[in-house]
């Protein structure tokens, strides 16, 4: 008798006991711009939010046209009621797996583009949780120009849930500092992607990536020649730190050193880390996600029997 597996398209896919409520989130920035709103008042309930900007630079922000406008244009474009559900629905997935985990209170702000390379902050020992909205204003946007094409595309107002998402994960997935070979290194990108899968299962697969749906396709039609790519060239277990930048780190694209480098997608070590990783969770789908974090990249590589076929 063959042993019944889940189905692994939807390992998952997971049935949440008490479905969580929509998660409640702060506009600073609405109050912040508010001329109805006293400066003192503000300050006493959000403390934090003022850091190092004296009195009277921070009273003259609150009156700043440009910056109210940025505010004004990156709200228009969330919807905040879906947003709430969707982090909600965030929050029980964590949960289910990670039952020490309490929902952040989640606040939304316009750093009015000054933060928007890294627009998620988790402030975990006060478990709070950051969303710059002026960094999801969507791919062109006027207020982009001069920044990279390439971080842009992630920079829609639907990229908000995938980038939360990963946030947490690398809360629950510790670096392995000792042994940093390439496999080491995307197998460790691997179990975020994992966790994404968990967290998000009815997220659409390139968007945990941060890549367009034409990116995503070009990774997965190629996937069986990236493998051997790698394995040709004496990579998967090299400690080559340029690899990182190669594979790993943002990009336009991945550098193979060939003709193909422009077309190819970017950080594709991260999906080759997934792939393995998704590879090993069909073998040996009843692995508890708190043991598989734990597990070593060369034990989940040589269990994954990973041979992408064209």
């Amino acid at each position: 008798m063959s042993s019944c597996k889940k189905d692994p398209k939807n390992l998952w896919e997971i049935e949440i006991k008490n479905p969580g409520e929509k998660a409640q989130i702060i506009d600073i920035s609405k109050e912040f711009y508010d001329p109805g709103i006293p400066l003192e008042i503000f300050k006493n309930k959000y403390p934090w939010f003022q850091g190092t900007v004296p009195n009277e630079d921070f009273a003259e922000r609150r009156i700043d046209k440009e910056e109210i406008k940025v505010y004004k244009e990156a709200v228009a474009k969330i919807d905040v009621q879906k947003l709430s559900s969707e982090l909600g629905n965030l929050f029980s997935h964590i949960n289910y797996y990670f039952p020490q985990f309490k929902n952040p209170a989640v606040f939304l702000y316009s750093s009015n583009l000054q933060g928007i390379m890294e627009p998620i902050f988790y402030q975990s020992d006060e478990n709070l949780l950051f969303i710059d909205i002026s960094a999801f204003m969507g791919e062109n946007n006027p207020n982009y120009q001069g920044l990279e094409q390439y971080f842009q595309k992630s920079m829609n107002p639907n990229n908000i849930l995938p980038k939360v998402s990963e946030v947490f994960a690398k809360n629950f997935v510790q670096p392995n500092t000792d042994q940093q070979k390439f496999i080491d290194l995307i197998v460790y990108q691997g179990k975020l992607m994992v966790l994404q899968d968990a967290f998000l299962p009815s997220e659409p697969d390139y968007l945990k990536m941060n890549y367009t749906q034409p990116q995503y396709d070009w990774a997965k039609a190629n996937e069986a020649n990236i493998w051997n790519y790698f394995v040709e060239s004496n990579l998967v277990f090299s400690d080559d730190a340029r690899l990182i930048e190669r594979f790993i780190n943002p990009a336009p694209f991945s550098k193979f050193y060939t003709e193909i480098d422009n077309e190819s997608s970017p950080q594709i070590g991260i999906f080759t880390g997934w792939q393995i990783c998704r590879k090993y969770y069909q073998e040996k789908p009843e692995t508890k996600l708190a043991d598989f974090l734990k597990m070593n990249a060369q034990e989940i590589f040589n269990q994954s029997n990973y041979k992408p076929k064209n």
